[in-house]
């Protein structure tokens, strides 16, 4: 009955997180002290009496074992209940001498002091034998360890108080600490290995964690988690991106999309289901982000509708405060964000978050399909002294230097859905095009991100497996090129490398300081003109002094 505890718990089954508060109640007072520092028990007992000490304690009943009296007789040692020595109502037996006797109790403390219950074995013994006041008494503290040995038990010297009070107005102590040292309850979180949220977490890593084990040691897991993409555009390509993202570990995806599933859809785009057609159709980016948790719960995903406005598509007074609306928010979530996707259908339509993401230095991936081939590569993100660098041996760019998607372009992006009807609007493609292209793009991502110098990670320039220069390159997956090109009727790839392009219509300095100093008026004004970009970067004076009329007939304003 001395060993009683109480125990208030609490359980929150939503979160699977279980409160528990122990009590061992023990009374505050009388209060007793150690006479002398205690001593090994072999400073008392011999080896025959240790083993007699043994015996009779595995003789006991259960019920006896947690306190009762060793004897010392005829160099023997004799195991005695507390009836043997105690009378049954107050005191103890004549014929019992207290100095002759070591009281046992079962400690369950592994330092040199005494553990809980002996508190409460002297609190009752003094209640029930008062006449113990202002007297030395030999305690056990009985330790049995795995085989059953109890040699490294300890005895202690208490001295008794010299007066005793009534227990009625005794106080009661006991309740145990937390893990912060206060008073208060514990927790015990098991949403690890009961919460399926978690589990699901936990088992979809787990190709990333054997690649880890197995074959890429060096390989780090926790950046995946911590980079924030944002998906330009939620369609075929955007939704293989996804997928890809999610298997890779990342936990951070945000679409941008303003257009609605429609039922042609969901057979290519694989975040998508005929649910989503009905009533008009769902917003896609909305519906991307909502099919992405249905997949792995625990991912942070969001979709925001926005349109991208475009150079060459011009903006009256009726659109223009919705215009500024819609740049304010891909500005923003560019800014958050720490890789964009660029996985739109049309060129003119990937020129603003181009430049907003050199003006951010963000990492920008780039995905474009042609009905059999595509084009993925990963823009340059460096200062402008940089600009068009190459290595002393011509064998590979740094990637700082590296073009962006327009750097190969001398003309300005214009109107390419203008008088098309459509079904010519629409990007029709082999549907193996958009997976291989979304696959290569995050595998382009994940291994900039695995490569020692991160986004200065360079390019091979001039191909050489054989070459040293080009082994020192690689990262831990190997070396990252800049764009890759495939042509699925033949089969083929190729990885050409460009460097920037010093009038670029979109990454320049010429642009970009316009850009910073303008704001939304430059942006504005390039939307409403499709030559003005020619005009301040001096493509139109590039054109007529090289007399480059083959190039203007394929302008996107030439009629």
């Amino acid at each position: 009955m001395l060993l009683n505890f109480f125990v208030l718990s609490f359980a929150d089954l939503k979160k699977f997180n279980y409160y528990y508060w122990f009590a061992f109640p023990a009374p505050s007072k009388p209060t007793m002290h150690l006479r002398e520092i205690c001593s090994d028990i072999k400073s008392h007992l011999d080896t025959n009496q240790l083993n007699d000490l043994t015996e009779g304690f595995k003789l006991l009943d259960d019920a006896q074992k947690a306190f009762f009296a060793v004897v010392k007789e005829n160099n023997r040692v004799k195991v005695k209940t507390l009836t043997d020595i105690l009378n049954d109502t107050k005191g103890v037996k004549k014929e019992v001498n207290m100095q002759e006797i070591y009281l046992v109790f079962a400690d369950p403390s592994n330092s040199a002091k005494p553990g809980w219950p002996l508190r409460l074995f002297l609190a009752a013994l003094l209640d029930h034998c008062p006449d113990l006041v202002n007297s030395d008494i030999k305690i056990i503290g009985l330790r049995c360890n795995i085989t059953g040995g109890i040699e490294h038990s300890l005895v202690f010297n208490i001295q008794m108080p010299q007066e005793i009070h009534p227990m009625e107005g005794t106080g009661w102590v006991g309740w145990e600490m937390n893990e912060k040292r206060y008073f208060g309850p514990r927790l015990a979180n098991m949403s690890a290995s009961m919460d399926p949220k978690v589990l699901a977490e936990t088992s979809s890593d787990l190709n990333i964690k054997l690649m880890k084990w197995r074959l890429v040691p060096d390989i780090d897991v926790e950046i995946m988690k911590t980079t924030k993409c944002l998906l330009l555009g939620a369609g075929t390509l955007g939704c293989h991106v996804a997928r890809d993202l999610l298997a890779w570990g990342f936990r951070h995806i945000t679409f941008i999309d303003n257009g609605k599933v429609s039922y042609s859809n969901p057979t290519r785009q694989v975040l998508f289901n005929y649910q989503d057609c009905l009533s008009g159709g769902r917003k896609k980016a909305e519906a991307a982000a909502d099919n992405l948790k249905l997949i792995l719960p625990t991912v942070n995903s969001k979709g925001i509708a926005a349109h991208i406005p475009m150079p060459g598509h011009p903006v009256g007074e009726s659109l223009k405060d919705e215009t500024v609306s819609n740049i304010k928010f891909i500005t923003e979530a560019i800014a958050e964000h720490d890789v964009v996707f660029l996985l739109l259908d049309t060129r003119e339509a990937r020129w603003l978050p181009t430049l907003i993401a050199a003006h951010y230095g963000k990492i920008v991936i780039n995905a474009a399909l042609g009905f059999d081939s595509y084009l993925v590569m990963r823009h340059g993100v460096c200062s402008s002294s940089q600009e068009g660098a190459v290595s002393i041996d011509n064998s590979c760019v740094p990637g700082g230097s590296l073009g962006c998607y327009f750097c190969n372009d001398v003309t300005a992006p214009g109107n390419s859905l203008k008088d098309r009807t459509l079904d010519q609007q629409c990007t029709v493609t082999r549907p193996g095009v958009a997976a291989i292209a979304g696959a290569l793009a995050v595998e382009i991502l994940v291994g900039l991100l695995q490569h020692p110098l991160r986004v200065e990670a360079p390019a091979i320039y001039n191909s050489n497996n054989d070459s040293n220069d080009e082994q020192n390159m690689q990262g831990v997956l190997g070396p990252v090129p800049h764009s890759i090109r495939g042509f699925l009727h033949s089969y083929q790839t190729v990885v050409p490398t460009c460097t920037k392009f010093k009038q670029c219509i979109a990454c320049s300095d010429i642009v970009i300081d316009l850009y910073r100093k303008e704001g939304i008026d430059f942006l504005l004004k390039v939307f409403n003109s499709g030559t003005y970009l020619e005009q301040v970067t001096g493509l139109s004076e590039l054109h007529l002094t090289a007399e480059m009329t083959d190039i203007l007939t394929f302008s996107d304003e030439d009629d």
